[in-house]
């Protein structure tokens, strides 16, 4: 599967180049510093009581490691909350589906909440990751479209993002989809879109929202 038309040609290259993302990383830790000052006491409860359900369910370990691919082909471990039973990695691939068996109860909450997300703050904060961004792939998954998509490597122009076009707007089920997004967001990307991206993120975490395949608002 080729990237969509006209983003691997010369034109495209050049007006990536003129682009600046200057303004990703002041606005990531303003936003990061910001909403902690804000909502202070709603993050404690959020740290305190996710990971003690989590545990409390199987009595298994609280975070999921894992490795990803970031900007210009950087790996960095990125830390979930636990949302699948021990193990899951060995009993089918890492994605899921609606009905996957493998989810545990408080995992589905917080999948439909993406508040397994949450730790991955800690890689916005240390700059492996932005708020907003393309999909940050785990390693093997982007080893494995790396050799079926051509000029996949043009989506490691950015820092992958916590939400972003292919977070809001993509299928889950549809991988191919979801990288013309994260495409389409490098081409676009400025810092009226991330607000936007994120004030739309709110809503559907809000919505209890994030499962559904597709358009989430």
């Amino acid at each position: 599967m080729p990237l969509p038309s006209g983003s691997s040609d010369a034109i495209t290259d050049r007006r990536a180049e003129r682009k600046t993302y200057h303004y990703k990383r002041p606005f990531d830790l303003a936003v990061l510093i910001i909403s902690h000052i804000v909502l202070g006491p709603f993050f404690l409860i959020l740290w305190g009581f996710i990971p003690l359900l989590v545990w409390l369910e199987d009595r298994g370990s609280v975070f999921y490691r894992q490795r990803r691919i970031g900007q210009n082909g950087v790996v960095f471990d990125a830390l979930k909350f636990r949302t699948m039973v021990e193990g899951a990695d060995r009993s089918g691939p890492a994605w899921t589906k609606e009905d996957d068996w493998r989810l545990t109860k408080v995992g589905r909450v917080l999948r439909r909440t993406a508040l397994d997300e949450l730790p991955q703050l800690i890689s916005i904060f240390k700059g492996d990751m932005s708020f907003v961004g393309p999909r940050a792939l785990a390693e093997t998954e982007y080893l494995m479209l790396a050799g079926e998509v051509t000029g996949f490597e043009y989506r490691l122009r950015a820092r992958p993002g916590l939400t972003g076009l292919a977070q809001v707007y993509g299928n889950r089920d549809d991988a191919y989809e979801k990288i013309q997004f994260d495409i389409s967001y490098i081409e676009e990307m400025s810092l009226w879109l991330d607000i936007k991206l994120l004030f739309l993120s709110v809503w559907v975490t809000l919505r209890l929202n994030w499962e559904k395949r597709g358009r989430k608002f």
